[in-house]
């Protein structure tokens, strides 16, 4: 959100600012129980606790549900309260930078589990346990919250005290505004970002190479391809959250009377759709999840074949492409 988005908010009559909390709001509750549904599968079924992929992936819901709350949180609170407490802005924006360069990280993380899987699958019982996946999150959160932390530093030194009891537009800029900050938060999104890309692009080419080495089964190559280029396109589109600042600079010139609806569909595009997809396609197409979800939605008991320790390395492949593609959680750091 910039210093703009406030200011044009603030103009908009009240049926058409309750249209639109009311959507994102509605939107946001939806996500969030979908996603609510899939911590609770976990949670209630011991046959995940000791898989490192399902442990990493129920880490990114959980991360995506706080993300997305805070978001909307900041969304909604901008039209209540123009002018926001200082201490209370700073909190939910951090929680948003923290969550969004979790996300990333994390998605690098379950690659990396599911290239070892495949093109190592002896030595992952020994590289890949529950211990080590803790460790992992841990230091997910650890790195995540370097940029956020080294920013609020650099306030409390550089600003009074009395400026936290303040009441500013809600918005990053407006609290991190240093020439210095803003240089490190794209220097530091640009080298995130980077490591996290050609992570994805090592272990999925790898991972690609071992299927096609390790079987003639021409349809389960084509489906990988296809669900990678599938993934590609939500990679493109999430990363419409580093290009929708200079777009609705861009549009502004041009149909400045629009201005306000092309804010909200940017952060409809940009914040909730990749959260509406994410759970879609992490845990709704993943078979096990798929089977113990129906076991709470229809109230029955759903018997469910656990796959023997050796996954032959095309059905590894599947699902290593369903289970650790890039998905668009990266947006939210330019809050």
């Amino acid at each position: 959100m910039n210093a703009s988005t406030a200011q044009v908010r603030t103009q908009e009559v009240f049926h058409i600012a309750f249209v639109k909390n009311f959507t994102v709001v509605l939107l946001g509750i939806v996500i969030n129980c979908i996603n609510g549904s899939l911590v609770f599968c976990f949670f209630s079924n011991q046959v995940f606790y000791h898989n490192p992929r399902y442990i990493l992936y129920i880490h990114m819901v959980i991360n995506d549900m706080i993300q997305l709350s805070a978001a909307i949180s900041l969304h909604v609170l901008t039209y209540i309260f123009p002018l926001m407490n200082v201490s209370i802005c700073t909190v939910l924006v951090l929680i948003a930078i923290f969550t969004s360069i979790n996300t990333p990280l994390n998605l690098a993380g379950m690659a990396v589990e599911r290239y070892i899987a495949i093109c190592e699958p002896l030595r992952h019982s020994q590289i890949c346990t529950v211990r080590r996946t803790y460790t992992l999150i841990a230091l997910i959160w650890c790195v995540g919250a370097v940029p956020g932390l080294s920013d609020l530093v650099i306030v409390l030194v550089t600003r009074p005290l009395s400026f936290f009891s303040s009441n500013i537009l809600c918005y990053s800029l407006n609290i991190f505004n240093s020439p210095y900050q803003k240089v490190k938060t794209e220097v530091t999104q640009a080298v995130y970002m980077v490591c996290v890309w050609l992570t994805l692009i090592y272990t999925y080419l790898r991972v690609l190479f071992a299927a096609k080495a390790a079987t003639t089964d021409t349809a389960s190559a084509r489906k990988a391809r296809n669900t990678i280029l599938l993934h590609g396109a939500q990679l493109l589109l999430c990363m419409l959250s580093y290009v929708s600042p200079t777009v609705e600079i861009s549009l502004l010139s041009f149909i400045p009377q629009y201005y306000a609806h092309i804010l909200f569909l940017s952060f409809l595009i940009t914040h909730i759709l990749p959260r509406l997809l994410s759970p879609l396609i992490y845990g709704v197409r993943d078979e096990k999840f798929r089977k113990y979800m129906k076991t709470y939605l229809l109230c029955r008991k759903v018997t469910v074949k656990v796959r023997p320790a050796k996954e032959p390395l095309s059905q590894m492949t599947s699902n290593f492409v369903d289970q650790s593609i890039f998905v668009g959680t990266a947006n939210g750091i330019l809050i």
